[in-house]
This record gives structure tokens, C-alpha cells and sequence, in this order.
């Protein structure tokens, strides 16, 4: 049995490790898992659900917010 949760233990982190770089990219999901975490956890012990559409919330502000960043930026950059 412990050779079998050294095993478990060594994929979870190969497999971490290997979705490390595109954790870059994961701009609000933090944020928005925590939150989601939290309220998930108050209304009715759902704390995994609510930290997975958290993450999903907070990723697309995240996105919508950049979005308006770079169009500002292409506005005044036009002027």
C-alpha cells in the first residue's frame, strides 16, 4: 500500500510539473478558485466545484479585462 501511494504521489507531481508552464497563462484563476472555494464551502460543503468555476470566473475577467487594456492602448495609440 505504501508503494502504491509513493507511486500515486509520483505521478500527481510529473504531471504537475509538466502543466507548470502553461500556468503562466492562468491570469485570474487564483483569485477566482479562492473566492469560489470559500462561497462553495458555505453553501453546502462544495468547496472543489466552487474553486473550479471560481477559476473559470476569475480567468475569463482576467482575459476580458486584458482585452480592454490592449484596446485602450490601440486607441490612444492612434490619435
Amino acid at each position: 500500500m505504501k508503494i502504491l501511494s509513493i507511486a500515486a504521489a509520483a505521478v500527481v507531481l510529473a504531471l504537475s510539473a509538466a502543466a507548470l508552464p502553461s500556468a503562466a497563462n492562468a491570469a485570474g484563476c487564483l483569485r477566482g478558485a479562492a473566492v469560489g472555494g470559500v462561497a462553495g464551502h458555505f453553501m453546502g460543503h462544495h468547496t472543489l466545484a466552487g474553486a473550479a468555476v471560481g477559476c473559470a470566473i476569475g480567468h475569463h475577467e482576467a482575459a476580458k479585462r486584458a482585452r480592454e487594456e490592449r484596446r485602450d492602448y490601440d486607441h490612444d495609440r492612434y490619435r
